[in-house]
């Protein structure tokens, strides 16, 4: 049964669903319910309520003119548009919509690669060119680039930036919206405009120079419901001569403030690759997901001292952090950036112990893509998928999804000391009564800032457990507020929650993206209720 979008009759609908017939034709209008299915979020914690983000249908148009023309007959039936590139961003929505009945714009079929130069490493693509598409044309034509992807590769780079996602090579790539540079845009009007230098015509700098004259708008389109971008650069990896890993560690737990002393002067020099954060420790507390009866009893009374902590750690007998440096360059540059690296941290750590797992000239072989991880190595796959599978983790009961919930913490290690209590008292706000683990470690994918923070596991038969899951999820966005700390992404579902802590001065960031809205999408055709950013009409929705 079709679920209308909000204020649009059947007749009025019907009436749309033929205009955009007569645009992309008939096979690429998409109303049934097998259709509409595949365009529902398989991770949705709202799976089958009156909630859930359900589409009313999808149009796919093959080039920018016809999207032009579909955007267009949006606004004459108000129709709202859901844009998407592959649609494949679980975890944070799918391809379902902001909107109950809004109509997805499925860009899959502008697929085309442009242009990958590997003189001015660079690349510009369409929609619903995938990582995997992109990443077989450099192998094919043999170019010297490396694709930075992050862990799923069946994603677009064009979805994946506009959604500030990330990857896990040197700073100026893994950053995907950083390392974009120009756009080509379909105004919520059916206009067509390129930023940076894509405005001068003739220019061959669209994908070198980003800026162009005047202010900067590529970033109203990440994140928010401007615009349908149609094009899209992104500045590439020259591919290194070689590649060293080498593991750090360090004893003790107070130790990680000058782990994290040291990794950051070297990422921020523009030496090291993402830096792969691990804590010994924690794993050795760890059994199939089940703490060890010592780290129950040290984490019995409340959060414990640093002292106690430490106590813990020496009874373990292995070390309470490590990190793993990437190293990417010349031989002999790599090679003196890790002596380099041993040096930095001995003056500080005298109890720091090193190993050197990898030494190997590029292209990385097989073995060394599959002992440290497809992604760091520029090889995409979707090995991210058996976290949802049967595993060691999840042996009686995978889930049928997650929620991520990764905060954005300060890049100290003050910081990542503080941040299992934070967890703790989330927790305990809801009456759960976890054994959190005092050694929390980050993700490094941003390179200025650590994300770190629980998902929440989705069933697709137990309602009451998504509601539970749903109360875990606000009662950890509530406590990292309170912290200064908040996630950087989110699926549909709380979108709103998220925007809502960022509050100075009486929500002016949001005022200023409603003035724009009004402005450019006065019908709220584009993606309503994207990140918070609803139309006029609409604006008593949010939280």
């Amino acid at each position: 049964m079709t679920v209308l979008p909000p204020g649009v009759s059947a007749r009025t609908f019907a009436a749309a669903v033929n205009a955009f017939k007569g645009i992309v034709g008939d096979q690429w209008v998409f109303t049934s319910d097998d259709d509409v299915f595949t365009y529902r979020d398989p991770y949705s914690i709202l799976w089958d309520t009156d909630e859930e983000r359900v589409p009313s249908g999808a149009v796919a148009p093959a080039s920018v003119e016809q999207v032009q023309q579909v955007v267009r007959a949006a606004n004459k039936y108000k129709v709202p548009l859901y844009p998407i590139s592959t649609g494949r961003n679980l975890s944070y929505g799918g391809s379902a919509p902001n909107q109950r009945g809004s109509m997805v714009l499925d860009l899959k079929r502008m697929n085309k690669i442009i242009k990958v130069d590997d003189y001015r490493n660079f690349c510009l693509v369409e929609p619903g060119v995938t990582y995997f598409d992109l990443y077989n044309y450099v192998q094919d034509n043999k170019l010297d680039v490396w694709v930075d992807l992050p862990d799923p590769g069946w994603g677009s780079p064009i979805g994946n930036a506009l959604d500030h996602g990330i990857g896990y090579q040197f700073a100026a790539y893994r950053d995907h919206f950083g390392a974009h540079c120009g756009m080509e845009v379909v105004l919520p009007n059916g206009e067509l405009v390129r930023t940076g230098m894509g405005a001068l015509p003739g220019s061959d700098t669209w994908q070198d120079f980003k800026y162009g004259t005047g202010p900067m708008v590529d970033g109203l389109f990440a994140q928010g419901n401007f615009g349908i971008v149609t094009k899209m650069g992104f500045h590439m990896m020259p591919a290194p001569e070689a590649f060293l890993g080498g593991m750090m560690y360090v004893p003790k737990h107070a130790d990680i403030v000058h782990l994290v002393k040291v990794v950051n002067a070297l990422e921020d020099q523009g030496l090291i690759g993402m830096p792969v954060w691990s804590s010994p420790v924690r794993n050795a507390s760890f059994r199939n997901g089940v703490p060890d009866p010592d780290l129950v009893k040290l984490m019995a009374d409340g959060w414990p001292s640093v002292e106690r902590i430490e106590e813990y750690v020496a009874k373990k007998g292995v070390p309470a952090y490590g990190v793993r440096l990437q190293l990417y360059g010349p031989r002999k540059t790599i090679e003196g950036t890790w002596e380099y690296a041993q040096r930095k941290l001995k003056a500080l750590v005298p109890g720091a112990t090193f190993e050197e797992i990898a030494r190997e000239d590029m292209p990385p072989s097989q073995e060394l893509v599959d002992k440290l991880g497809h992604h760091y190595f520029g090889v995409p796959s979707l090995a991210i998928f058996s976290m949802v599978s049967r595993n060691e983790q999840n042996a009686a009961n995978p889930p049928d999804g997650h929620n991520n919930n990764a905060a954005i913490l300060p890049r100290t290690g003050e910081a990542l000391m503080n941040f299992g209590k934070c967890v703790m008292e989330a927790y305990q706000s809801v009456g759960e009564k976890q054994t959190v683990s005092p050694f929390t470690t980050p993700i490094t994918w941003h390179p200025r800032v650590f994300f770190a923070g629980p998902g929440v596991r989705i069933s697709r038969e137990d309602k009451e457990h998504n509601k539970r899951q749903r109360e875990i999820y606000h009662a950890l966005v509530n406590k990292f507020a309170e912290y200064g700390y908040v996630d950087y992404r989110t699926s549909p579902t709380y979108q709103d929650l998220i925007v809502s802590k960022y509050s100075f001065n009486n929500h002016s960031l949001r005022r200023l993206h409603e003035t724009i809205k009004d402005a450019v999408d006065p019908n709220g055709i584009i993606s309503p209720g994207r990140y918070g950013i609803y139309p006029k009409s609409q604006r008593t929705n949010r939280v």
